[in-house]
């Protein structure tokens, strides 16, 4: 048993808990504090990721008690993998909320933050379900303190609305774990898939039902059409650095797809056949539509960005939805790559806002830019990145898609679905780029001699650009080493298809012992005495670490 594993979780909660007690009015302690545990965070993410590279599959044991019954954390090539996008994201995130301000708008922000990165490290690592859901609801909560941070009648509306429709997610969750107790008598993860296995199909109406409402909870946190309502208004209304961070929120869900229909629920499972292969792919396909719709009708950038998260996960979806290695595999690398293009538009757009005075990031004419060149380059590659366009990840990651979709009964549905929703994103984000440096060019005036360069905003200074160039570096380093990660994500979804490893150290390491110091009947004679003590003493001989 490993017990670095619990640290992503410790740490950040350990670290929010401290600077909501100690350093509330500080706020130069809190961001010292928070830089500090975020790369941290990284480097653990960093050694489990090594460590679970050949293949390792780690455990953690709460309180020492086994598995089924006690709580575990389990580290494997896709867990770690998860762990180590949102702690790579987690950085340039944060640079850019010191950088540009959005820290100091309001007094919890760097706990709120914290506490996020622990909900998100732990639904990674968690191998029971109920703590899944515990884990889920601590996202919630931090997400809506985040949502509302520096106030606002609008952001209070969206982050009410986002609170709604996610609580309606957990009290299905709620339901689907009732069930799958009340059919199995078990949530850990490994233990599940070795009942549910077993379990006849023509008595499974029960796990059938719970599968189908698991589904809908993940579909809820992955913005699934048609439960994508909540994510327009709350990603493009959440302060920048928030909505930039959320963009790992989606993959939560995603995440728990794959682990699920591939751990509990395998496409070979007969007892829920015929669920995930008929519904999922149409439902992504006609996400992707949506999103890519939303994309060109949009009147505002940051609702143009909100919308192209869902047709990205509609894409990723997509693939998920093939059930096969290679689906998983680039369903992963379009994972990756979509977390990072996302977050960078989402900071640009605050960038926009801050330089643009009352037009903000509307479509509608307005003066140039102050330092509109450099803002320009960076929203035109992460541009080209979202949208698909060669040569960055984006172009290879639709690649990998298509490719895996050729096995699937609908490939020529996903093929000319995800071709023409590209299209159409290249031409909505086209119009956006033209309208707000393009064109404000165009209809400016020629200044007179004499007038001043307009001033860059106050708030907006080297840090944030800082932080987003770094998140397009990451996209271009995606890009050029996009083999050695297609090679370890071929692994990762080669894992996830042979769980043996999983389901055997889950299962099968020993925990915390027992003994039961009272005897079964009160004779309480010498005899009796002296055996017991005996048997004790030979097994504290035995393994002198027992507890008793």
């Amino acid at each position: 048993m490993t017990h670095w594993l619990i640290l992503p979780i410790v740490l950040p909660a350990m670290l929010a808990a401290f600077m909501v007690l100690a350093a509330r009015y500080h706020l130069l302690i809190q961001r010292v504090l928070s830089v500090t545990g975020t790369l941290g965070l990284l480097a653990l993410a960093l050694g489990l990721f090594w460590q679970a590279s050949d293949g390792t599959v780690s455990l953690y044991q709460l309180g020492n008690w086994a598995a089924p019954f006690g709580i575990v954390l389990v580290a494997d090539r896709l867990s770690t993998l998860m762990v180590l996008l949102t702690c790579v994201l987690a950085v340039p995130v944060l640079l850019y909320a010191i950088g540009s301000g959005w820290d100091n708008r309001g007094r919890h922000f760097h706990p709120l933050f914290q506490f996020q990165l622990m909900g998100i490290l732990g639904a990674f690592l968690t191998g029971d379900a109920f703590n899944l859901f515990v884990f889920f609801e601590v996202l919630l909560i931090a997400s809506y303190g985040l949502m509302i941070h520096a106030g606002g009648q609008r952001r209070l509306r969206a982050g009410t609305q986002y609170v709604l429709y996610n609580l309606l997610g957990s009290t299905l969750f709620l339901f689907a774990l009732g069930t799958i107790y009340a059919e199995t008598g078990t949530l850990n993860m490994a233990d599940l898939a070795m009942r549910v296995a077993t379990l006849d199909a023509g008595d499974g109406a029960g796990i059938r039902v719970a599968a189908v409402l698991l589904l809908l909870v993940f579909a809820v946190k992955a913005a699934i059409l048609p439960l994508h309502f909540w994510l327009p208004a709350s990603y493009s209304e959440a302060p920048a650095p928030v909505a930039a961070l959320f963009a790992i929120m989606t993959k939560v869900g995603a995440y728990c797809i794959i682990r699920f229909y591939t751990l509990v629920f395998p496409p070979d499972l007969e007892i829920t056949q015929g669920l995930f292969d008929v519904w999922l792919m149409p439902a992504a396909l006609l996400t992707v539509a949506l999103g890519m719709a939303g994309v060109l009708g949009a009147k505002r950038a940051d609702r143009m960005v909100a919308f192209s998260v869902i047709g990205s996960m509609g894409m990723l979806l997509a693939a998920v939805s093939v059930f096969t290695p290679a689906g998983i595999s680039a369903a992963l690398y379009y994972a990756i790559h979509s977390t990072f293009a996302a977050a960078a538009l989402f900071l640009l757009i605050d960038v926009i806002r801050s330089r643009r005075g009352a037009a903000e990031v509307s479509f509608v004419d307005a003066p140039p830019l102050a330092g509109g060149a450099l803002v320009a380059g960076m929203f035109f590659v992460a541009a080209i990145a979202m949208t698909g366009l060669p040569p960055l990840s984006g172009f290879l990651g639709k690649l990998l898609i298509l490719d895996a979709a050729r096995s699937a009964d609908l490939m020529w549905w996903v093929w000319g679905v995800i071709l023409v929703g590209s299209l159409i994103a290249v031409v909505g984000f086209s119009r956006a780029g033209s309208q707000i440096f393009w064109k404000a060019h165009q209809s400016a005036p020629e200044p007179a001699e004499g007038d001043e360069a307009p001033v860059e905003a106050e708030g907006q200074g080297v840090l944030p650009m800082v932080a987003i160039g770094g998140l397009l570096a990451l996209l271009v380093a995606l890009t050029v080493a996009a083999g050695p990660m297609t090679r370890v994500l071929n692994a990762t979804a080669a894992q996830l298809f042979n769980p043996e490893r999983y389901l055997a150290v889950v299962l099968t390491t020993p925990g915390k012992e027992i003994t039961d110091h009272h005897a079964e009947d009160d004779q309480g004679d010498a005899e009796g005495s002296a055996d017991a003590t005996e048997d004790h003493g030979a097994e504290d001989a035995a393994a002198p670490e027992k507890d008793h």
